[in-house]
């Protein structure tokens, strides 16, 4: 039918038709009224919000099957425990939303948007209203190839299919519901895994670089590394789903651990727990409705949180029992939740919102050199599968070569007043930190590998340390930047499926702090920083520092005093330095920090320069320099002279509060809150002047740099 488009010179012309003219108007009070009679009609309103549950078993059908997680090839002939996925389907009755986790090492960006496009053909679930994550068992059949590994291919359509069936099935199960969340700490159960290397033991790379200055489990040997190099985080989360009258649903339950190891194929620790934590629902549920044909079958769900440089062991105190078996392991784990879910406040009219976005990425591809290398020993592997370290990142570097380029999946889901946000990636635990604690809402969980398996994504510092995690590869292919992106595109969709603003991250000043700001320092770093860049003066004079590469962010600050309302944090430095220019210079001055040596006593001459003051690159008569010598003392160089030594040894990875004061030609510096001087030394300026450029974590010269942590830094 052919339309007549009018404008308003036509309408207006002499020569239009009387007709058009009158329909004109008429159409207009016809628009008019339709819009009021829309101001009238009330809001769409909001159903009743159901929810539904299932589990469907995963376990392959064909043995042998490939399985990844290793380094090179392997297979498995037998199941130990069944690997399932389970999902969950909540509506509101505006939008319906699918969450599915699955006992699996990755699970690819193809794979996963085949099988939501499935499960939308067979429910009424839209695709990009689906989260499809992977649990991380390095003992599931390999559904994506990575390292020496490829996907299994009578696997890969296998579970395709079984994902989809578990979100039709949840969906069949749509009851009325209520949800609450649950939270609680399990430090005994995560530490962090990787470590700071010192700097004269840093290790090759799979190019025979000498990049390792962290690496994964470097811990396992304590003279080898100076600490962790990063924060962990201890939270156990959990979403609970019941029916009105109080009959479980589903437990959905997140946890920073990368995982425990068992015997493929097994579910690893995630099924364990799952196994208990539904045991308890059902049985408590018979122990005051002892009706069996009542009972509920309700699901348990461990989604992995941000465990990219996690495990279970904690290398800071190798003396502490750990879990030994797998069992205990999941059994603590699963009584600290069941412990948490008494007493949850349930919500029965939850908003459901959920948002995606899809972000292009760089791959990290190889230069010409490297390329080169890397094609000239795949063409001699021929057509089998690598086998040492150099022959796997060789084909990876070919196959990131081919790539070039990705595009990653990130979401965020909104639940009454629980949000989710998820990573298609191995995440730091610093990464979950930054978006739970910046999210609008405060009870928050970060999914990792959802949507994808686009490897690890360490924050930019990290890459500065090199290991295993920033090997380019696929599994730790994706550009520098990609980390602080996500971070970004989650909180924006946190934002927008919440309708509130990310909360502040400026650091909360607890007693102690305020205790120093009340006395007005010139600058007051307190060092929370959880990324790079500057350091933020809290004193409000806005002297920043710079931090320079070689500092990682967000570890456990010192907590002797309260400094922080909630926690105290601090960087560790392993190389780098924080730059600060004073103008204009103090010549009198009192300067107070709290420092934690990482390198082992007597493995050289002076273990660290914690703070120095001279002109960059070099010494001159005019500077000092603050530090430890090879016995664990203070000592403080002036000038030219020799460096002068205090008498008290500061034992390795401990806290200890640092004064330096300066009046006149005098020096004298303290430990903690003793009264007399550790060191008291002389040393006049023959320039007449002070130096403006103050080092923090290092020598102006850059030898023997601080290898630790620093906190609390004060200048008066």
């Amino acid at each position: 039918m052919m339309r007549t488009i009018l404008s308003p010179d036509t309408l207006g012309s002499s020569m239009a038709p009387a007709n058009l003219v009158r329909g004109w108007q008429w159409g207009r009070c016809g628009l008019t009224l339709l819009a009021f009679a829309l101001c009238l009609a009330p809001l769409p309103v909001r159903g009743e919000f159901r929810a539904g549950a299932a589990k469907v078993d995963v376990s392959p059908m064909q043995l042998p099957v490939l399985v990844n997680g290793s380094m090179r090839s392997r297979s498995a002939d037998q199941i130990v425990t069944r690997v399932h996925a389970r999902a969950l389907v909540l509506d509101d009755g505006h939008q319906r939303v699918a969450i599915v986790v699955v006992d699996s090492c990755m699970l690819p960006k193809t794979l996963i948007d085949e099988a939501k496009q499935l499960a939308a053909s067979m429910t009424q679930l839209r695709p990009d209203r689906i989260c499809v994550s992977a649990t991380h068992t390095h003992t599931a059949p390999s559904s994506m190839g990575a390292l020496g590994t490829d996907a299994d291919p009578s696997y890969v359509p296998f579970i395709r299919r079984k994902i989809a069936e578990a979100i039709a099935a949840a969906e069949s199960r749509l009851q009325p519901a209520e949800i609450g969340w649950a939270s609680t700490e399990a430090p005994q159960f995560t530490a962090v895994r990787r470590w700071v290397r010192r700097p004269d033991r840093i290790a090759l790379d799979p190019f025979g670089n000498p990049t390792v200055r962290a690496n994964m489990h470097s811990g396992r040997n304590p003279d080898d590394a100076t600490g962790p190099a990063g924060p962990e985080d201890p939270e156990l989360s959990l979403i609970c789903l019941q029916r009105p009258d109080g009959a479980p649903i589903a437990v959905l339950a997140n946890f920073s651990m990368h995982y425990f190891q068992h015997t493929p194929i097994s579910a690893d620790y995630f099924g364990f727990f799952c196994d208990q934590v539904e045991r308890h629902l059902r049985d408590k549920f018979l122990a005051t409705n002892p009706q069996p044909e009542s009972a509920p079958e309700p699901l348990a769900i461990l989604s992995h949180g941000c465990s990219g440089d996690i495990w279970r062991r904690d290398y800071m105190q190798p003396t502490v029992q750990a879990p030994e078996t797998i069992e205990e392991f999941s059994s603590g784990l699963a009584q600290l939740a069941i412990a948490a879910l008494q007493g949850v406040t349930f919500d029965r009219d939850p908003q459901v919102a959920m948002l995606e976005r899809r972000l292009p990425m760089k791959y990290r591809v190889p230069d010409r050199q490297r390329l080169e290398w890397a094609q000239r020993i795949v063409e001699q592997m021929g057509n089998r599968l690598p086998e040492t370290q150099p022959e796997i990142y060789a084909r990876e570097q070919v196959f990131l070569d081919q790539w070039q380029s990705t595009e990653v999946v990130v979401q965020a889901l909104r639940i009454g007043s629980i949000a989710i946000a998820t990573t298609p990636t191995e995440t730091y635990a610093i990464t979950g930190l930054k978006i739970k604690r910046q999210s609008p809402l405060e009870h928050t969980m970060v999914i990792e590998l959802a949507n994808g398996g686009d490897g690890y994504i360490p924050p930019p510092e990290q890459h500065v340390l090199g290991g295993y995690n920033t090997w380019a590869a696929r599994s730790a292919g994706l550009e520098v930047t990609a980390e602080p992106r996500i971070v970004a595109a989650d909180l924006d969709l946190l934002e927008r499926v919440t309708g509130l603003p990310r909360r502040p991250a400026e650091p909360q000043h607890g007693a102690a702090a305020e205790s120093i700001l009340a006395m007005h320092p010139k600058a007051y770093w307190r060092l929370e920083e959880w990324s790079g860049g500057l350091a933020h003066d809290s004193s409000g004079n806005r002297i920043r520092g710079v931090y320079e590469p070689g500092v990682v962010f967000f570890l456990e600050g010192d907590d002797r005093a309260a400094y922080g309302r909630f926690e105290n944090r601090c960087p560790h430095f392993a190389g780098g330095r924080l730059h600060v220019e004073v103008d204009p210079p103090p010549r009198d001055f009192r300067l107070q920090l709290s420092c934690w040596n990482g390198m082992p006593i007597g493995s050289r001459q002076v273990l660290g320069w914690m703070a120095s003051c001279d002109f960059p690159d070099g010494l001159t008569v005019s500077g000092w320099h603050l530090g430890l010598d090879a016995q664990g003392r203070l000592i403080l160089k002036l000038g030219d002279a020799d460096p002068v030594a205090g008498r008290t040894a500061i034992p390795r990875w401990q806290w200890r509060r640092v004064t330096l004061e300066r009046s006149g030609d005098e020096y004298r510096v303290y430990l903690n809150d003793q009264t007399q001087p550790e060191i008291v030394a002389q040393a006049a300026d023959p320039f007449g002047r002070a130096v403006g450029h103050l080092f923090i974590g290092g020598r102006s010269d850059n030898v023997d740099n601080w290898e630790g942590k620093l906190d609390e830094i004060v200048l008066w």
